[in-house]
């Protein structure tokens, strides 16, 4: 037998030892990060919610908060020479590259919730998160660094990829983790956070307006940077939440889900509860068990009608999504949100009475909002939406007729202002109580969960559809119809009264699998959804359906009681 030299002997030995140090290590590691993911164990029902919310909020501040911040980045001076936009006053010379700086964070949100969605369904809600918040931070870093228009746009992107990731997950995640009767106000709390960022930003710009006069490189890069902070906390925290169970469900993990759900829920020593988180685990695996993951390029098949299995009409739903962030869009609010010093200068105001009653109508969506999560659940979607367009046509209508008057008597345009101001913050809490909480819900609600999160890619992209287009011809239309624009978004309120009367199901108090049951007939017509969920919507008790969920005979497969517990042991 050949003996090895001295020197090999001591090269195995070493590299012996190496591979037990790294294998100590990863597995130290391996410890230490289930540990650090599994936290979630150890709070209570009621805690594990309140983290949910907490970490859904700071996402959605974060869109919020980038939403809004490009108005005061845009006035600073300093900011408009460092990106070659105009004068060392201020004075923006290139609007086409000036909105090309801004809108091209669109084209990122759009590719982002797409992208993020499609992972998000694959890797899970949180691990969609966790990356979108890493994104996001990256983008704000890259933002608050910038030293040329191009550098600004290549941010831009970068935090628009993470930003539609997070605001395409964070909807899913608390529909999917929220009891049908509790889906829509849950939402409605986390949206309050949308108000607070778009806020927050308004309120930080106009105290640093104060820092040298604004001509201060600190006033826009602060701005910017400030973005970071929430992204950091989602990067640092994101991980201590579960998965959702429906997720979890639809890769097979049923035990996982059913500890989650029995987690998340409570109640352990309540019956009446106990049999209802049994119910709606039933319903999850049994849906679960036709899950069929999607291609990252399946947006463009469902949006041609040919997505899904037969009978799922995924088309329908992607175009009611996309509809629904349009129509919302065209209401009049990025009129109202953008152009308000505008409105507010010619209602005759000062520049600091303007500013201040600028942030104040940042400000006031919190209370609509508010609004929102005590109706949503209580009156139905449809009812707040069809209220919310006639509540914002009576509003548009007034104002028009009251900017009017002012154009008319600009004498008396001083007695005209109360009215105006009144009217724009009636309108931000009306759209804030109806469609800016509700076109964001339904969504999250209408796909089933093997690709909730890349579906509910769809209303992102008509969100960002919307405010781009809006964005752009707000201008033209306000240049050449002036105060009558308003008569314009009155009208459009108007007809869509009728387009969410024919065309949008209800989907509150009803859990997420039954929804799926409205889409099985070939009608696009309300009447007939909901006549084929008064036939079909209980899918444990019938599963001769359209989307063959269960046989009034109770022939297993596989989703009854006795299989789920054969399958946890």
């Amino acid at each position: 037998m050949t003996r090895l030299p001295l020197q090999y002997l001591s090269l195995l030995s070493i590299h012996r030892r190496l591979l037990q140090y790294f294998s100590t290590t990863i597995a130290s590691h391996h410890r230490h990060t289930m540990g650090y993911t599994t936290l979630w164990k150890r709070l209570s029902p009621t805690q594990l919610n309140i983290a949910i919310q907490t970490f859904s909020l700071i996402s959605i501040f974060f869109e919020g908060y980038d939403q809004g911040v490009m108005g005061g980045v845009n006035a600073s001076p300093r900011y408009v020479t460092e990106v070659g936009i105009g004068l060392p006053d201020g004075t923006v010379t290139d609007e086409v590259h000036q909105g090309g700086i801004v809108s091209v964070y669109y084209v990122g949100c759009i590719a982002g919730c797409f992208a993020g969605g499609w992972l998000a369904d694959r890797i899970g809600r949180i691990n969609g998160l966790f990356i979108g918040a890493i994104l996001s931070l990256i983008g704000g870093i890259l933002q608050a660094a910038a030293q040329s228009s191009d550098f600004m746009i290549v941010a831009r992107v970068v935090t628009g990829l993470g930003t539609g990731a997070l605001t395409g997950i964070t909807p899913v995640l608390v529909s999917e983790t929220s009891t049908a009767s509790h889906r829509g106000g849950f939402l409605g709390y986390v949206f309050i956070a949308n108000y607070l960022g778009i806020a927050v930003a308004y309120w930080i710009y106009f105290g640093m307006s104060f820092l040298d006069n604004g001509n201060s490189d600190v006033q826009w890069r602060f701005l910017l940077a400030f973005q970071c902070f929430p992204a950091l906390l989602l990067v640092l925290g994101i991980k201590l939440l579960p998965d959702s169970p429906r997720y979890l469900a639809s890769v097979g993990r049923l035990d996982d889900a059913r500890g989650v759900l029995e987690h998340v829920r409570g109640g352990s020593d309540d019956a009446a509860k106990r049999a209802a988180v049994e119910h709606e685990f039933l319903e999850i695996a049994a849906v679960a068990k036709k899950s069929q993951k999607s291609s990252p390029l399946q947006f463009a098949r469902i949006l041609a009608g040919r997505g899904g299995e037969h009978g799922s009409h995924l088309g329908r739903r992607a175009w009611l999504c996309l509809l629904l962030q349009i129509m919302g869009s065209w209401t009049g609010i990025t009129a109202v949100t953008a152009y308000a010093p505008v409105l507010l200068s010619a209602a005759g105001y000062d520049p600091l009475t303007q500013n201040g009653l600028t942030g104040g109508l940042s400000t006031v969506g919190i209370v609509g909002t508010i609004i929102s999560a005590q109706i949503v659940d209580r009156l139905g979607r449809r009812t707040c939406l069809m209220g919310g367009s006639l509540s914002l046509f009576i509003v548009n209508l007034v104002a028009a007729c009251v900017y009017e008057g002012a154009r008319l008597h600009p004498e008396r345009s001083a007695s005209f202002a109360p009215a105006a101001v009144t009217m724009l913050f009636l309108f931000n809490i009306c759209y804030a109580a109806t469609w800016g909480t509700v076109a964001f819900l339904i969504p999250t609600e209408i796909w089933s969960s093997d690709m909730r999160a890349q579906g509910n890619g769809f209303g992102i992209t008509g969100w960002a559809i919307g405010v781009g287009w809006t964005v752009l011809v707000n201008p033209i239309m306000f240049k050449h119809l002036e105060n009558r624009t308003y008569f314009l978004f009155a009208g459009l309120n108007l007809l869509w009264i009728p387009v969410v009367y024919l065309f949008y199901p209800e989907t509150a108090n009803r859990s997420l699998e039954s929804i799926d049951v409205l889409f099985s007939t070939d009608s696009p017509f309300h009447w007939a959804m909901e006549r084929a969920y008064r036939e079909h919507g209980d899918i444990l008790a019938d599963r001769n359906t359209p989307t063959g969920y269960a046989t009034k005979s109770g022939s297993d497969l596989g989703v009854t009681e006795e299989s789920l517990h054969s399958e946890r042991v």
